[in-house]
């Protein structure tokens, strides 16, 4: 079996940085054609817009709110004009504040569930009509989700939901070949490491890469590559799972 993805339409959320940056670019070097969005104009933008053209494919940036309500629908929508059709979804927006518990804002609380869960859930759902058979669904959690971390409590809460989510939605619509499944991740080094102080940066890389199996953090590649392997035929039988992507951390 191969990956057999060329001419495969993907939905990509938060991709113009990070971890999400290095799914859409993979996809679309992998022949997919590949709609992703973003909140606000930048740089990342620009030179992501570039990196696509170069490529080449049918790929489309969509500046939308995914905490608003009604940002989700509009996605999709534009993703229905675009293309007709999903074989992929990869929900990876996501946002995160650190707040000591008992001092945590209410404000913060609901922005984060706002943005992690309550929007993955809305792309999907409005995803749904324009799902092809034996289409893939993934959320990008969080191998934090699992062992808890200080000062994240509602960002840790939102990744164990999206786990439940997704195995609730295989058994629900399994019947129709579709595949929902949730990537663990571990620290990945994305440019917002890099653009640390680097005393800063030094001290996150000693106390995170002796953590790991691998004695090293992950990349947005090595992240993308499990995206594409769940967005192939080369997983057609994995559903409702949990796929480590956290080089062994502990």
């Amino acid at each position: 079996m191969e990956l057999n993805v060329t001419g495969k339409k993907a939905l990509v959320t938060g991709g113009t940085r990070g971890v999400g940056r290095g799914i859409v670019l993979a996809l679309a070097r992998a022949g997919m054609d590949v709609l992703t969005c973003y909140r606000q104009e930048s740089e990342h933008v620009e030179s992501l817009e570039r990196e696509l053209k170069e490529i080449g494919g049918r790929h489309r940036l969509f500046q939308v709110d995914l905490a608003d309500p009604d940002g989700p629908a509009a996605l999709l929508a534009e993703a229905e004009r675009l293309y007709g059709r999903l074989d992929l979804v990869v929900n990876n927006a996501g946002t995160i504040t650190h707040v000591p518990y008992g001092e945590l804002p209410l404000s913060d609380w609901n922005k984060i569930i706002a943005t992690n869960l309550t929007a993955a859930h809305l792309v999907v759902q409005h995803a749904l009509p324009l799902l092809t058979e034996d289409a893939s669904v993934i959320s990008v959690g969080s191998k934090s989700s699992e062992v808890g971390i200080p000062l994240r409590s509602h960002y840790t809460a939102t990744k164990a939901a999206l786990r439940g989510l997704s195995r609730s939605l295989a058994k629900e619509f399994g019947h129709k070949g579709w595949r929902f499944n949730v990537l663990a991740l571990g620290v990945i080094e994305t440019e917002a490491l890099h653009e640390l102080p680097e005393e800063r940066r030094k001290a996150m890389l000693e106390r995170y890469e002796p953590k790991t199996a691998l004695g090293r953090l992950g990349t947005p590649d090595e992240v993308a590559g499990a995206v594409l392997w769940l967005a192939s035929d080369l997983s057609r039988y994995v559903t409702g799972s949990v796929v480590h992507v956290d080089g062994g951390i502990s």
